[in-house]
């Protein structure tokens, strides 16, 4: 029979990993916590995780503790402003939820498996969940262009002008900051082949906004 202790062992860094939260409480013994209180703290480590996308700062400290409630409550809220208008208008030029939902998905998963393939450190949904929260500035600008659109602000040159200025600046902002996050763990000899895919993700969430009916 083949002894346990035989067998090599195996390195588990490259498959767990932490977006430092810091305050945060490691305390593994949760299961006799309240439910309340179980929420309270992940909303305050999804709250500060946001924080660190708006305030981008050196992400060497930063990747720990991953999660994926913050890209999935962007990515329903992308999906739910940015989705066509349904019914029997097949024509309004706007995706569908599913639609939305699967070029975030899809797209994230392809950047994380392009950066493993050129020897990238993060693990898979580590690297997810860092192209999620980065989503963030883009969410913030498909709000504002819908309110824009809601109150009539919509038509007109200088309306698109505006909205193109945001989603603009909303880009920049996501890129700056999936960079910050993602360079400390990016091959140094590639680091621009693996911040290229990065960029084409979040410039066509980018157009999706700034093209929403």
């Amino acid at each position: 029979t083949l002894e346990y202790s035989s067998l090599p062992s195996a390195d588990l860094d490259g498959i767990s990993g932490n977006i430092f939260v810091p305050g945060s409480d490691n305390n593994d013994n949760t299961l006799d916590e309240p439910v309340s209180t179980t929420l309270m703290r992940d909303l305050r480590a999804v709250g500060s995780k946001f924080y660190h996308v708006l305030i981008p700062r050196d992400g060497s400290l930063l990747l720990q503790d991953w999660d994926l409630w913050g890209p999935l409550l962007l990515c329903t809220l992308l999906a739910i402003l940015l989705q066509g208008h349904g019914g029997d208008s097949d024509n309004d030029g706007g995706p569908q939820f599913a639609q939305v939902f699967v070029i975030i998905w899809v797209g994230a998963a392809v950047v994380t498996i392009n950066s493993k393939l050129l020897d990238g450190k993060l693990s898979f949904f580590q690297s997810i969940c860092v192209l999620g929260y980065c989503v963030l500035p883009l969410a913030v600008a498909a709000v504002v262009v819908k309110i824009t659109a809601l109150v009539g602000l919509k038509k007109g040159l200088v309306a698109i002008i505006v909205d193109f200025i945001i989603v603009a600046l909303a880009f920049v902002w996501s890129m700056f900051a999936a960079v910050c996050f993602l360079k400390p763990t990016n091959n140094p000899g590639k680091k621009i082949i693996s911040t290229y895919p990065v960029g084409l993700f979040y410039f066509v969430i980018a157009w999706l906004v700034v093209s929403q009916p």
